[in-house]
């Protein structure tokens, strides 16, 4: 849920202060895939780390969550420092982290006003009949919260029963095609309205956490599809993996590495709207170590057979 991780974000990931949105997205990246849990068997000292590179990420990749940590309002963990601050400054905080005043009050002096203006004037107390500043019904705080999903959750949808602090046990509907860095809100599960007033929202902001075999375009589904040669050349059905499953893509023949193969409706699925598609790109691996046989074969059909690779490309200039 909340962020734990204690260590600067920016050591966390091994980039520098400085580091770019794109440097930053980069190196998380790179460190998930050494560190997924599906990567790494279930490696406890690992998966830990993982987490703590998820949460550093988390925060480093939301503009405003950088600029505070840069600012030194918030430690690395996501929390607020301690600060002594007076009304005007909080209440002219984002209006999300706040109390919101029924009648659209924006600061103390609109509320005193107010409350005077229902006793009939500055002469009268605030307790007296009438009602006043003590009566006035005042919607509570929004809570804030953090979720990381899974990639396919993500993508296909998924239900999810987690426990939040101050809110409880609550099950969580992830829609279909859920973006990083939206929100859910539960209504009604915030903080307890004041003199009566309607309690506030609670507020989970999703995370979806990197996948080792798929990324995201858009409503389209990436993926790096690993070839034999045999089956570049020959062609013929292999079986992958898709968001929900998996099924048989039939490889053409004569299949050069980079070429992408669609499958349609495959990709981000939506509770309204056109599916997006999955997009496969093929990459021709290899036999390790070496295949003698496969060597001495392709040596005779060199010797009888020619064909330039690189004829037209823009690289022969």
């Amino acid at each position: 849920m909340a962020e734990t991780s204690v260590r600067d974000p920016y050591e966390v990931l091994g980039v520098a202060k400085t580091a770019t949105e794109a440097e930053i997205k980069k190196a998380y990246r790179k460190l998930a895939k050494e560190l997924h849990p599906d990567l790494t068997g279930g490696d406890p000292k690992k998966a830990e780390r993982f987490k703590e590179v998820s949460a550093a990420h988390d925060l480093l990749r939301d503009p405003e969550k950088k600029r505070r940590y840069d600012a030194g309002e918030i430690d690395a963990s996501g929390q607020e420092k301690p600060q002594r601050q007076y009304y005007r400054s909080y209440a002219e905080n984002d209006p999300s982290q706040r109390y919101e005043y029924e009648g659209g009050f924006d600061d103390l002096g609109d509320i005193f006003s107010r409350a005077f203006r229902a006793q009939g004037g500055a002469g009268r107390g605030f307790g007296g009949a009438g009602g006043g500043f003590e009566q006035m019904k005042m919607r509570g705080q929004d809570l804030h919260f953090h979720l990381e999903v899974d990639f396919l959750d993500a993508i296909t949808g998924a239900k999810k029963t987690v426990t939040l602090p101050e809110v409880g046990r609550v099950e969580l509907t992830i829609p279909a095609g859920i973006e990083d860095g939206q929100s859910l809100r539960l209504a009604g599960r915030g903080g307890p309205g004041v003199n009566g007033g309607p309690a506030g929202d609670a507020l989970v902001r999703i995370s979806v956490a990197a996948d080792p075999v798929f990324s995201r375009d858009g409503d389209d589904v990436l993926m790096e599809l690993p070839i034999s040669i045999d089956e570049a050349v020959l062609g013929g059905p292999v079986e992958v993996p898709v968001p929900g499953g998996r099924v048989k893509l039939k490889v053409p023949a004569n299949s050069s590495s980079g070429r992408v193969m669609r499958l349609r409706g495959k990709g981000v699925q939506r509770a309204h709207g056109t599916p997006g598609d999955l997009r496969i790109t093929l990459k021709i691996v290899l036999p390790e170590p070496e295949d003698v046989a496969l060597a001495e074969a392709v040596k005779a059909w060199r010797a009888k057979h020619h064909y330039d690779p690189r004829a037209g490309w823009k690289g022969e200039r």
